[in-house]
């Protein structure tokens, strides 16, 4: 099935216009791409620009040059009531609706449709019931948004996005707030609606892990650099974390996906059950080991199963573990 763009930028530079109309470029020379029935993750340190460069999309902020194009049009060629049709935004600020009911918040996503005070009409209720089914809320649609969790407020506001019926919804850090549960069941959710409803969802996160897993593409932005844009596996093959993540004492493991300590340390062969030996690679990594491909020579751990590690040392003195825990106890008395 052919890709469908739905945004469009090109040469985009963003930032702010300061006293005197002198110009802040956070980031510039943007080319950036959006595809309906895609999830894409902005990822970026602190201060990169990801929440200037969402609020640029969103047209809360104008851009400094450049061009967005939204399903093919120029995002300036936009009235307001068009754009609340095209365009749904959730942003990072918790909720603060406690006075209403779920129902009535994600009705306000029918607005641009009835008008501020237009009636609800029998297919905007059923969008609205739709829009709580699809992000399994429905059974709170009575109850008041200040008995919710963090994780079921978040979830209303997608059902209240989903109430607008856009083809783009761009979010500001979705999962700040909630706990690791709710940030893969809510990204899971944006996941399954990309796919069923065919939107283009944008969303910044910090969280690198659930980005890498389930994220369909990643955008990677970092001050003074061109902006990294692919799929994760491509991106990490490519090199392309260590060069946006790596720091100072800080490194990108490829085979992980995770951020780990730089280790001066040899290098520990694994092998064996996958499974444990992850687990036995995770821990090495946390004591400031270096877990690598098996070698002679070279201290070696053979994982035959959560209760049988078995380690070889470099003169060939072979010991028995059942626990990582006495594993790292050999590690560290030698």
């Amino acid at each position: 099935m052919e890709e469908r763009i739905v945004v469009e930028t090109k040469g985009l530079s963003i930032g702010y216009v300061l006293k005197g109309g002198k110009q802040k470029v956070v980031h510039d020379c943007l080319d950036l791409q959006l595809f309906a029935g895609e999830v894409t993750c902005l990822l970026g340190l602190n201060g990169a620009g990801k929440s200037t460069l969402l609020r640029t999309l969103c047209g809360f902020q104008p851009p400094l040059g450049g061009a967005i194009r939204l399903m093919g049009q120029p995002l300036t060629s936009y009235s307001q009531s068009k754009f609340s049709l095209t365009v749904g935004v959730v942003l990072t600020e918790k909720t603060n609706a406690g006075g209403i009911t779920v129902y009535e918040l994600v009705s306000l996503g029918r607005h641009p449709y009835t008008g501020f005070f237009g009636q609800l009409k029998k297919q905007d209720r059923e969008i609205i019931e739709q829009s709580l089914e699809a992000v399994g809320i429905a059974h709170k649609a009575s109850n008041y948004v200040s008995e919710l969790s963090d994780g079921e407020r978040q979830k209303v506001m997608i059902a209240k996005t989903l109430a607008q019926q856009c083809p783009i919804i761009l979010l500001d850090e979705p999962t700040a707030f909630l706990d690791v549960t709710s940030r893969i069941e809510t990204m899971a959710l944006l996941h399954r609606l990309s796919v069923e409803q065919q939107k283009a969802i944008l969303l910044s996160t910090h969280d690198l892990d659930l980005a890498i897993q389930m994220a369909d593409r990643l955008w990677l932005q970092e001050k003074g650099k061109a902006m990294g844009c692919g799929t994760p596996e491509d991106l990490i093959m490519s090199g392309a974390f260590e060069s946006f993540f790596g720091k100072e004492g800080i490194v990108f493991d490829a085979k992980t996906g995770k951020l780990n300590i730089e280790m001066d340390s040899s290098p520990i062969g694994v092998e064996g059950d996958a499974d444990t030996a992850y687990w036995v690679g995770n821990a090495l990594v946390r004591n400031g080991y270096h877990p690598s491909q098996v070698k002679e020579g070279q201290w070696n751990i053979c994982c035959e199963g959560a209760q049988k590690l078995i380690v070889t040392l470099p003169d060939g003195t072979v010991k028995m573990c059942k626990t990582v825990e006495d594993l790292m106890k050999i590690l560290k008395a030698c």
